[in-house]
């Protein structure tokens, strides 16, 4: 039986696929299905009545969690498929036709066609594992953006009602700071702390929060420049509660992708600097790293290789490109802090990377790609991080 390609344009209701023949390279037909169980079906029909599921290939755009059903549909149905990053097939497009044409029905063939000039790489089976960590994880990271949205919001209230507070705290709110803002909020209330007060501050302070600290608070309280109005306490009771809210969920968050990472458990958490969450990330958005035949391809992947430039006798590296994730590069450049400072390897090849003259975030960004290859070999080879055979 001859093969066919299937190229499928995802969207919020509905999915536009083409079927293409490989015999004659001919549309053999467009189809609308709708993103409901019906449509499912009507698919697989389609499917079934074409060839062996084998001779079938299948793909779409990677297109956040538009297509997630679809995909689990498709593994269910013991089929498989293969995402594409968009930015491939515009590319494919624009260098089919100089026409500026944008439809439903185009991107599907479009999508079809590529997949005849490629190697097929099916999606790894059991992909929602990652997936709910890629979910879990890039909304701890938006939580966390809002944390730090209300700590800049609490500040803008604290410079109108108190603004010699969080000075006094180094200009950090700590869990003591925090405690007095909940429990006492506005400088006229803070003036007139006695001594019970201080012991609840020792205790929550761990014994940290001393005897002249608290006068010296006291102090500034009754000085103050601030303004006491009643408006900035609700403002700031209610800044404080959206804070605290958050920094609940975060910690809830937290603890299900541990768990959910500690199943999985990579080689690459045994490198020094990989802790949970950031193994978290790397796996979630790498997914199987099987899928990789090289560490180029996942330099690639994370948008940390650097661009080309080429024409003539002119040729020079140009800057890195940053396609991919920006959450996994950020990660893996995090990742690379502590190992310059505990592992000699990565030390001694950062150190050499200076000393070629380049600044720190250049030189930190080729250790993160060292540490791509190191992770690339870890899991290609089913061993644990080992510093002696580093090299």
């Amino acid at each position: 039986m001859s093969m066919y390609f299937i190229g499928i344009d995802i969207s919020k209701y509905k999915h536009d696929c083409c079927i293409i023949s490989a015999a004659n390279q001919k549309v053999v037909s467009k189809v609308i299905i709708k993103n409901n169980k019906a449509g499912f079906n009507e698919l697989l029909t389609i499917i079934h009545s074409l060839a062996n599921p084998a001779d079938i290939r299948i793909g779409f755009e990677s297109t956040a969690h538009y297509a997630l059903n679809l995909e689990l549909f498709l593994e269910n149905s013991l089929l498989i498929f293969m995402e594409v990053n968009p930015v491939l097939i515009s590319e494919y497009k624009k260098s089919k036709t100089l026409r500026r044409t944008k439809t439903d029905s185009v991107d599907c063939e479009s999508i079809a066609r590529w997949l005849m000039t490629v190697e097929y790489k099916p999606h790894s089976k059991g992909f929602y594992h990652a997936y709910s960590l890629k979910s879990l994880t890039r909304l701890r990271d938006k939580l966390i953006r809002q944390r730090s949205f209300y700590l800049v919001k609490i500040t803008n209230v604290l410079d109108h009602t108190f603004p010699e507070f969080k000075p006094f705290f180094n200009e950090r709110l700590s869990k003591t700071a925090l405690y007095l803002l909940e429990n006492y909020g506005s400088a006229e209330k803070m003036a007139r702390m006695n001594s019970a007060s201080y012991e609840k501050l020792r205790s929550v302070s761990r014994g940290k929060f001393s005897p002249q600290q608290f006068l010296r608070l006291k102090e500034l309280a009754v000085n103050t420049v601030g303004v006491n109005n009643s408006i900035f306490d609700v403002e700031l009771n209610s800044l404080l509660s959206l804070y605290k809210s958050l920094v609940k969920e975060i910690d809830t968050i937290k603890k299900e992708i541990n768990q959910l990472i500690e199943e999985v458990h990579p080689h690459y958490m045994s490198v020094p600097g990989i802790g949970p969450l950031s193994a978290a990330v790397i796996y979630s958005e790498y997914g199987d790293i099987s899928n990789f035949t090289n560490p180029g391809q996942m330099l690639a992947f994370a948008g940390i290789e650097p661009g080309i430039n080429e024409s003539g006798t002119e040729s020079h590296g140009g800057k890195m490109v940053k396609r991919g994730s920006s959450q996994l590069r950020y990660t893996l450049i995090n990742c690379c802090l502590p190992l310059i400072r505990f592992d000699m390897t990565f030390a001694t090849y950062y150190a050499k990377k200076r000393g070629e003259g380049k600044p720190h975030r250049v030189a930190i960004t080729h250790v993160a790609k060292k540490l791509i290859r190191v992770i690339y070999a870890l899991e290609s080879q089913d061993i644990d991080f080992n510093a002696q055979e580093l090299r």
